[in-house]
């Protein structure tokens, strides 16, 4: 499933779970996993997870996109000649407009070697499929904060919060009282500049 990239700076696209495939070309096997990713330490473990499972596997080649506009980005040959795997998977991530996303094509050598034009189709071919059996989602950049706040003004906040509708994420009601909120980021400006003007209310933006 392919959704249209959107040209909205507060969205991206990526895949909302893991999937995988096989390719097979010239007696070579090409298995292919794609994995929705959040750091480099996520994809750290994963790449150590699949070499442990397939430590007889002639390659482990990969690439992968990290934040909402990709801008953190890797690919690795894993010892193909140079440009030949890597470089070809992380293009499919980047004509699908795929982010926060890692494949990885783990190669059995078949005998034949497949020269240089053909590596580079069978893994640009080996990300495409792995690409297409994945559901590829529409996620939200969004803003994160907390609000603490005097019981007092409790109705002035619940009355913004219903108006801009953010998302709750926690909250807990005292003397003190403390929500947690997050809302999208091209709609944050709107609503921190109406709880700002809250009387007493403190608020405090989160790195999510």
């Amino acid at each position: 499933m392919v959704l249209s990239s959107k040209s909205m700076s507060d969205s991206f696209l990526t895949i909302s779970a893991p999937a995988e495939a096989i390719y097979k070309e010239k007696s070579s096997k090409f298995l292919t996993y794609a994995y929705p990713v959040h750091s480099e330490e996520e994809i750290r473990e994963l790449l150590d997870a699949l070499r442990k499972r397939y430590y007889d596997a002639t390659h482990h080649c990969y690439a992968w996109r990290l934040g909402p506009h990709g801008e953190q980005f890797r690919s690795n040959d894993d010892g193909e000649p140079s440009g030949t795997a890597g470089k070809p998977i992380l293009g499919q991530l980047l004509s699908n407009s795929l982010t926060n996303c890692l494949i990885v094509v783990i190669r059995y050598f078949g005998g034949t070697k497949l020269g240089v034009p053909g590596l580079i189709a069978a893994y640009k071919e080996s990300a495409a499929e792995v690409i297409a059996e994945a559901e590829i989602i529409e996620q939200t950049v969004d803003i994160h904060f907390t609000i603490e706040f005097p019981y007092l003004v409790m109705n002035d906040v619940m009355r913004i919060i219903k108006e801009e509708q953010p998302n709750i994420l926690s909250q807990e009601f005292d003397n003190l009282c403390t929500m947690r909120l997050s809302i999208r980021e091209s709609r944050a400006e709107g609503l921190l500049g109406k709880l700002r003007k809250v009387e007493s209310a403190n608020i405090e933006l989160i790195d999510n």
